[in-house]
C-alpha cells in the first residue's frame, strides 16, 4: 500500500508552479499567461493544504487557500476584462504585439 507524505504534495505543486511559470515566460497569447497564473496560485493552494495537514497547523492552511482561491477569482474576472478590452482596441491579444498604451 502507498502511502502519500508531504514530498509528493510538495513534488506535484513543484510542477504545477514549474508549468505555470513555463507558459507565463514562453506564450504570447494573454488567456495563456492567465492560465500560468492560475497554476501558480494552485500550486500555492496545494502546499498551503499539504502544510496544514501533515504541520498540524489546524485550519489555517485550509483558510490561506480560501483567500487564494478569492483572489484567483477576482484575478480571473479583472484579467478577462482588461483582455477584452486589450482585443477591442488591438483586434489581438498578443502580448507581443501590444506595445502602445493609448486612450
Amino acid at each position: 500500500m502507498i502511502h502519500v507524505g508531504l514530498n509528493h504534495f510538495l513534488v506535484v505543486s513543484t510542477i504545477l508552479f514549474s508549468l505555470g511559470i513555463l507558459g507565463i515566460v514562453s506564450r504570447k497569447n494573454a488567456v495563456m499567461v492567465l492560465m500560468g497564473i492560475e497554476l501558480i496560485l494552485n500550486s500555492a493552494n496545494i502546499n498551503f493544504i499539504a502544510f496544514a495537514k501533515f504541520g498540524n497547523f489546524g485550519f489555517q492552511g485550509q483558510i490561506m487557500a480560501l483567500f487564494v482561491i478569492i483572489l484567483a477569482a477576482a484575478e480571473a474576472a479583472i484579467a478577462l476584462a482588461i483582455v477584452l478590452n486589450i482585443y477591442k482596441t488591438f483586434s489581438t491579444v498578443n502580448v507581443d504585439e501590444i506595445d502602445t498604451l493609448k486612450d
